[in-house]
């Protein structure tokens, strides 16, 4: 999606009050990158979020989950966004090209759902921050499956990458979309059972290498709350943008 894709919520008067990037999460419809247009025609924010749109989904800054929050919304997420600088802070040149451990090979990020289903599943285990409580069946068809096509976040961009063994079976990936004109790290995944440590990190610098080549100027990601791989991301040169709060705004009685 585009800032050409983002709708406007106005008041009776016709006013406008907020604008967000329109779809679908966890079953509701979701405001996504949700802001208070300047001024919001004299109208609360939060109360017209509150009435208007009773039972979605809205992502924005952590001061406006707050107030939802405070007034009876359930967080759905909490995460920071980071911003790699690929113009003022080009990474390093030995990034490009370098070759995965133990035989394993980079290959282009074109494969079906059910082949990355496995390792992508395996990282977001129960206990990880990530987590999907689905069963398979639906996290295969809720979350990876509109991901790799492109409805979630926005299409797949060429530098994603996957990483596969001897035997041709994915062990980690990363896919990188193209989300409101940022290019957007969608998920970066490795299967723990199979070892291969480090090997998201090892992705990361071949996707951002190839970002980098291919004239963009920027690379970023939301990394939620308690994830370890925050740390990972900041070693990588991933600075904290924002802090962001998805929350599910309660539903009117």
């Amino acid at each position: 999606m585009t800032e050409a894709d983002r709708v406007i919520g106005r008041n009776g008067e016709g006013a406008a009050v907020v604008r967000y990037l329109p779809g679908e999460r966890a079953g509701r419809p979701w405001a996504d990158l949700l802001e208070v247009v300047d001024g919001s025609g004299g109208t609360d924010p939060v109360e017209f979020i509150r009435t208007e749109m009773a039972g979605w989904v809205v992502s924005g800054t952590a001061e406006l989950g707050q107030a939802l929050l405070d007034h009876g919304a359930t967080v759905l997420r909490h995460a920071h966004v980071m911003r790699r600088d690929l113009v003022a802070d080009a990474p390093p040149a030995d990034w490009a090209g370098a070759p995965l451990r133990d035989g394993l090979r980079a290959v282009p990020c074109d494969r079906a759902p059910e082949e990355l289903f496995a390792a992508w599943r395996a990282a977001f285990a129960p206990g990880h921050p990530d987590h999907f409580a689905g069963d398979d069946r639906q996290a295969l068809a809720e979350r990876l499956t509109p991901l790799l096509a492109g409805e979630v976040i926005g299409p797949v961009l060429p530098s994603s990458l996957l990483a596969v063994d001897a035997d041709d079976r994915v062990v980690a990936g990363l896919i990188l979309t193209h989300r409101d004109g940022v290019p957007w790290v969608g998920e970066v995944f490795r299967h723990p059972d199979l070892g291969y440590r480090g090997l998201g990190a090892d992705l990361l610098r071949l996707t951002v290498a190839d970002a980098a080549e291919r004239g963009l100027a920027e690379v970023q990601l939301a990394v939620t709350e308690g994830n370890p791989a925050r740390r990972l991301y900041a070693s990588l040169g991933f600075e904290l943008l924002t802090t962001a709060l998805t929350v599910i705004v309660p539903e009117q009685e």
